[in-house]
């Protein structure tokens, strides 16, 4: 097992809901990691492989559904799996595509407390996973606005399902907001996902935010808890990820579609931050069905 932490950036751009992967495998590869997104992960047939979840380690059954948290770090490792095929299913969607003005709502009162205690991890009981598990295997074959209402009916009945155990330690849990409770921050991050294929400097973002570039730094580091260039490129690395999977562009053609003009650089930085090379994240994924909605 890799001891590496990595901060994965997922393909999810605002534009989507949510992204389902659905495949199978015979193995574990990607390690520890955590990401900014919620995730929804059903696993079968891959007993005695070893699942981490923040401080909470165990072996797993046969069968198996949990809800990770956003930045909970978290991994699937192969332990004693011994090698058989294993279906898995991955759902991840964005921290606010419940807005926290609706999570207030009555309505949504068990969501609101299921997502809380996302950011220790929860295991699902077997019986509520049984019950579940059609419903995930045919939501890939759903479209449009039917899919995103089947996952909110999926996620409110996980959310009154009874046993759901909670994973890590109440002191390891990532505590943060999700949201950025900020209506600067957002314009500032929709002004980023809207034109993050251009040369956008930090004093661009600082007048943006009627900011001085070192009075914008700070501030979006604190609300962020990344540096603005960091972001920058995560939010690009994002949407190069979603080319290499979605498209037959060449690594060059994608590397300039998302604002890298220099394809050293992008093959360096997509190195660092995903622990693989650009055809090795292409070639992850044709080995299963990658949906964005």
């Amino acid at each position: 097992m890799k001891s590496k932490l990595l901060r994965e950036i997922t393909p999810l751009t605002q534009s989507d809901c949510f992204t389902l992967f659905s495949r199978e495998k015979t193995d574990f590869d990607f390690p520890l990691h955590y990401h900014d997104e919620f995730e929804l992960n059903f696993l079968r047939h891959a007993t005695g492989a070893k699942r981490i979840i923040g401080d909470h380690i165990e072996e797993i059954g046969d069968l198996e559904l949990v809800l990770v948290g956003p930045n909970l770090q978290h991994g699937w490792f192969n332990n004693n799996h011994n090698g058989g095929p294993i279906k898995e299913i991955t759902i991840q969607f964005h921290r606010d595509l419940f807005d926290d003005k609706f999570l207030q709502r009555n309505q949504m009162t068990f969501i609101k407390n299921m997502f809380e205690r996302s950011l220790r991890g929860i295991l699902f009981s077997t019986e509520t996973t049984q019950q579940i598990m059609p419903r995930l295997i045919r939501l890939p074959q759903q479209q449009g606005f039917d899919s995103v209402l089947e996952l909110m009916s999926i996620l409110h009945d996980l959310s009154t399902s009874r046993n759901m155990r909670i994973l890590s330690d109440s002191t390891f849990g990532n505590t943060e907001s999700f949201s950025y409770n900020s209506r600067r921050v957002e314009r500032i991050m929709n002004y980023l996902n809207a034109n993050f294929d251009k040369n956008i400097s930090l004093g661009e973002a600082a007048r943006l935010a009627a900011m001085t570039e070192v009075a914008f730094s700070r501030f979006f580091k604190a609300k962020i808890g990344k540096t603005f260039v960091d972001t920058l490129i995560e939010i690009r690395l994002g949407h190069a990820s979603r080319l290499l999977i979605e498209t037959t562009h060449t690594v060059n053609e994608i590397a300039y579609k998302c604002g890298f003009n220099n394809i050293s650089n992008f093959n360096r930085i997509f190195k660092k931050k995903k622990d693989c090379t650009p055809k090795e994240f292409r070639q992850a994924y044709t080995s299963g069905t990658r949906t964005f909605i």
